[in-house]
């Protein structure tokens, strides 16, 4: 009889230890988000006019849910999350408006996330995200913006996602001063057309040794504060043995680099930048500021010679934005001021202004001023659900003349948004 109950004993001991050791895994439905929009173009230029010539049209992206009045499904995202081990868990989430191409077979995934936790505060992740750096693309869920869209930074520079390797170190008291360091490692292929959810040698011509590195400090102090930096470096995604077709445009004719300089360059590639948020019961504001070198984004180095995307070598852009929202209950009122420059230093190696024109000015600098009007079904809980009003005037740098009309031309948008989130 002892024997039975020592032997029991030890089956319980195990079994518990067992459990303990290696949990059932688990897989959950972390929420799903919706989003409608409705635009109206406020004048005709957004439809009848072309983009602008000079050199310029290239770098303001405007979406071609602007140049109609439209009905647009912009998410509809689902959210998946489980654990495998009390140390290793994983998340997914994937949007099946979203249409895969040749150039994106993924477009569908859009995080795929392995995460190991060994000891509190510390965590490395593994798979494709967004890469710690700007602030509303990477910190700001997409059921919390304000606006109907993120800012120009943020959308251009960091909404892209990359696949690669994540680890941070998280310490401190959110209600006094808590910090988190980040340090990231991935393929670089944000720019390739596929948005990151490519492996680095899917596309032809690509497949480097090189990978981009990301490093963030982030903070939160003080309950309502959060402020931060980050640096993210890389070049471009092309096979070094592509870079015989890298050759000086005939228009490069003032201190112009050799085709031995284009090479060396390799479209390096930068993004830093500082952000600072406040939020409370009453009203939010943040604001970011963001530089770096265009590089691959606009490249010189391609896969079969083609003339350079960008005007000089180390072209740079500069932007800041600074929005925020008073709170009124159910109601907010909105505002955000947008600047983004994609030739802040005005570097170029042709014999004149290659963004002006005789009766023109087509400089690649931007501004979007955005006033809104936000009904939060829940104001605590501003992600469960919102329609958002927008009324986005633009500079008028973007498109050309038709017919009839001189000087600069652009448009402006009305945009209603119906967002709904579990």
């Amino acid at each position: 009889m002892t024997n039975f109950r020592i032997a029991g004993l030890a089956a319980l001991l195990t079994a518990g230890f067992c459990q303990a050791q290696a949990p059932t895994p688990t897989i959950k439905l972390d929420g799903v988000l919706l989003e409608f929009w409705a635009t109206q173009m406020m004048d005709n230029n957004m439809r009848l006019d072309s983009t602008a010539s000079a050199g310029a049209s290239k770098y303001y992206a405007l979406d071609s849910r602007f140049q109609e009045n439209n009905f647009a499904v912009k998410r509809s995202e689902i959210y998946l999350s489980g654990t495998v081990t009390d140390t290793v868990s994983w998340n997914v989430m994937f949007d099946p408006n979203n249409s895969n191409t040749t150039a994106v077979p993924n477009a569908v995934l859009q995080d795929f996330v392995l995460t190991w936790a060994p000891i509190k505060g510390f965590n490395v992740k593994a798979g494709q995200f967004k890469m710690p750096t700007a602030y509303e693309a990477t910190l700001v869920a997409a059921r919390e913006i304000l606006f109907f869209e993120r800012n120009q930074i943020n959308r251009r520079f960091a909404d892209a996602r990359d696949r690669g390797i994540w680890a941070s170190y998280t310490y401190g008291d959110p209600k006094a001063f808590q910090g988190k360091l980040n340090l990231a490692v991935s393929n670089g292929t944000t720019d390739d057309g596929s948005g990151g959810k490519n492996n680095e040698n899917t596309l032809a011509g690509a497949g480097n040794a090189q990978k981009d590195w990301t490093f963030r400090f982030e903070s939160t102090f003080f309950s309502n504060h959060k402020a931060g930096a980050y640096y993210r470096e890389g070049v471009t995604n092309l096979k070094d043995s592509t870079f015989v077709n890298a050759t000086i445009p005939a228009t490069w004719t003032v201190g112009a680099p050799t085709a031995q300089q284009i090479k060396d360059n390799k479209d390096k590639t930068t993004l830093m930048g500082a952000y600072y948020a406040f939020n409370n019961a009453d009203f939010q504001v943040s604001a970011e500021y963001a530089t770096g070198l265009l590089g691959r984004r606009y490249p010189t180095v391609f896969t079969a010679a083609a003339a350079p995307l960008r005007e000089h070598l180390d072209q740079k852009f500069a932007g800041f934005v600074v929005d925020g929202a008073y709170k009124m209950g159910n109601h907010w009122i909105t505002g955000r001021y947008d600047v983004l420059n994609y030739n802040s230093g005005d570097d170029w190696y042709t014999a004149t202004n290659p963004y002006k024109t005789a009766t023109a000015d087509y400089s690649p600098k931007y501004t979007e001023i955005t006033v809104g009007y936000n009904y939060v079904f829940i104001p605590t809980r501003q992600s469960a659900g919102k329609i958002k009003l927008d009324y986005v005037m633009r500079s008028k740098n973007f498109l050309a003349p038709r017919a009839g009309q001189t000087g600069e031309q652009g448009g402006n948008s009305l945009v209603a948004s119906l967002m709904w989130s579990y």
